[in-house]
């Protein structure tokens, strides 16, 4: 079976990668916007076949879907207009016949038709596409990508979520649930939402970073910042527009108590508890720290 991975150096790519890689009878595909620097990051695994790729030229849809069974994507966060960044590819999918499509969207996104984690689903039920959306709580990972500049400079959480818990999900997880669900059809047609073990504010996050990281981490813009703040320095940091906004429409979303929910999804899939805040912090502090 060949599986056409988009994004396969990303943070849930990347472990999709690494456990399709250890299965009999399983070839990956990788799709890379850049060639060159996505050989060089995937290095360690030279069975993965690299193609050409990018969502924005229609061009590169078939050569990189040749002889392809399964896809798996996650949207590209410069890319908010599913209709005119995400539509052509999918409709390429379904005259492509091909048998599964395995989309990363996002938790509570039946809810919130603003999303483009919505759109794009719904334009996948509306092709008739064989599909399974995992809807993921908040990575974990947003602490070493997102946030990271205020955690090591700052030692500080500048994060607009106020009071509200969320149930963090590591994404090395994720990449494992994909790799399950590629390979197994019992899958198909389900929208599977997975989350880490518990619900935790950014206080709790704030204090477990203190104990294992040896030093203060604060979280004392507790309540704040505004939304308005939040977004207004993340612009000035260089953030894409359209990104900036999809983080303070979730942000917005944790604040009303959404993003808190556990369920024992993860662990059904994986055969396993899903990593634990403590697991993924001791795992990377050398990038939080």
């Amino acid at each position: 079976m060949k599986i056409l991975v988009i994004g396969g150096t990303g943070n849930i790519g990347l472990p999709l990668i690494q456990y399709l890689n250890q299965q009999a009878g399983v070839t990956v595909v990788a799709g890379a916007h850049n060639v060159a620097k996505d050989q060089r990051q995937l290095a360690d695994y030279p069975d993965v076949e690299l193609r050409p790729f990018d969502f924005l030229n229609a061009e590169t849809f078939r050569p990189a879907l040749q002889d392809v069974e399964k896809v798996f994507f996650v949207r590209p966060p410069q890319l908010a207009k599913p209709k005119e960044d995400m539509l052509p590819f999918l409709t390429c999918l379904k005259d492509q016949h091909i048998k599964q499509v395995v989309f990363v969207s996002l938790m509570g996104v039946e809810h919130n038709p603003m999303t483009p984690h919505h759109q794009i689903e719904k334009m996948i039920v509306e092709l008739g596409l064989p599909y399974t959306f995992i809807r993921p709580s908040f990575f974990m990972q947003n602490l070493n990508t997102t946030h990271r500049e205020d955690i090591q400079q700052n030692h500080d959480l500048f994060i607009p979520a106020g009071r509200a818990k969320t149930s963090f999900i590591d994404t090395r997880d994720i990449g494992e649930i994909a790799g399950v669900v590629l390979l197994n059809d019992q899958y198909l047609q389900q929208k599977l939402t997975v989350t880490g073990p518990a619900a935790l504010t950014y206080q709790e996050i704030a204090a477990q970073m203190t104990t294992i990281f040896g030093h203060s981490v604060t979280y004392v813009t507790y309540s704040r910042p505004s939304l308005l703040k939040f977004r207004r320095v993340m612009l000035k940091r260089g953030l894409k527009k359209d990104y900036v906004n999809v983080m303070v429409m979730l942000y917005l979303i944790t604040q009303l108590g959404n993003a808190k929910a556990v369920t024992t999804t993860a662990a059904e899939v994986l055969g396993r508890q899903p990593h634990d805040i403590t697991t993924y912090l001791r795992d990377y502090i050398d990038e939080l720290s």
